[in-house]
């Protein structure tokens, strides 16, 4: 490493000045840590969170790029306590580690910085667990490249929280926001058997996308069906058929999952989707899962969001899934 703390990153654009001595009952902006001038302890840290503000690649007009910083913003909105559980999630070491580093116009230069990044934290603190703050949902393809590019002898699968199936052609747009997991199929970082997609609904996928998903033995799971069988068991079904397949189970959590009602701020916002409850209950659920080793937080345009609610509610899942991770 020769630059802060990998080449690939920049300081976080928003940064808290931790104002306490305490060391439980904290608001989440003095519980988690920026990296100073000196390398850390990395055995000390258990949680590495990292923004990847990059929306260049959205096939709809986003500004997903300030997600980043936006949820840091109202990380004072929240305790480090979570009521529901009695868990106080200060018990945990987490360090925001800043922002990929972009470029102007180079989206092929960015995701590779993006997938290096996520390398780079596998080889230098491969013990903790990495959160994404996105970004748009190319970003996930590069990650999950990233990860099995430092763990090559690992089958890894895919747990995600969608409207969509993000099965497009490749061929007519590249590695976009509606590509990534058709990214990882296609280039044989994973294996379509090895996704479930949960939170599918209405009339925004096109029939050739589920024909795909047929194809490649893609697993999901539509709204409708999910809230006959209940979220709680669909998720753990899923978790339990991944975790007899896979060595690793990354978490993507694309926010336009959430009903227009509960999140306007997605660039693909539409009815019909899951309650704010619902994701947060799915989310820690996943972070109970000892497979679940890393996660991200994609599409999610704060220039659209009414009165923080989106923004909050994305800050909301990050902190369920480490409610979980602490559980384990």
């Amino acid at each position: 490493m020769t630059d802060y703390p990998y080449p690939m990153l920049d300081r976080p654009g928003m940064v808290w000045t931790k104002q306490t001595d305490k060391q439980a009952d904290l608001k989440v902006h003095e519980w988690i840590e920026t990296l100073g001038d000196e390398e850390p302890d990395w055995k000390e840290i258990d949680v590495t969170i990292f923004g990847v503000p990059l929306s260049k690649s959205s096939i709809s007009t986003s500004a997903a790029s300030e997600n980043p910083d936006a949820m840091r913003k109202v990380w004072k909105s929240f305790g480090t306590y979570n009521l529901d559980e009695a868990i106080d999630l200060a018990r945990l070491k987490a360090v925001d580690l800043g922002d990929v580093k972009q470029h102007v116009t180079d989206i092929a230069y960015t995701h590779q910085q993006i997938s290096e990044a996520m390398t780079a934290m596998r080889k230098y603190h491969p013990h903790t667990i990495p959160v994404a703050m996105g970004g748009d949902h190319s970003i996930t393809a590069m990650l999950v490249k990233g990860w099995k590019e430092a763990h090559p002898e690992e089958t890894v699968g895919v747990l995600q929280f969608d409207t969509h199936f993000d099965l497009r052609d490749l061929s007519e747009l590249g590695p976009a926001n509606g590509t990534p997991i058709r990214n990882l199929i296609e280039s044989g970082t994973i294996e379509g058997k090895h996704v479930h997609n949960i939170g599918l609904h209405g009339f925004f996928n096109a029939k050739e996308l589920k024909d795909y998903a047929d194809e490649v033995g893609l697993h999901y799971t539509t709204m409708k069906q999910a809230r006959k069988k209940g979220m709680a068991a669909v998720v753990t079904s899923a978790l339990a058929q991944l975790s007899g397949q896979v060595d690793t189970i990354y978490l993507t959590v694309d926010m336009d999952v959430l009903d227009i009602s509960h999140n306007p701020a997605a660039p693909a916002a539409t009815p019909g989707g899951m309650y704010t409850e619902e994701l947060f209950e799915a989310v820690q659920l996943a972070g109970e899962h000892p497979k679940v080793k890393a996660m991200d937080i994609v599409c999610l345009d704060p220039r659209k969001d009414v009165g923080e609610m989106a923004v909050k509610s994305a800050v909301h899942v990050m902190l369920s899934f480490l409610t979980g991770y602490c559980k384990r």
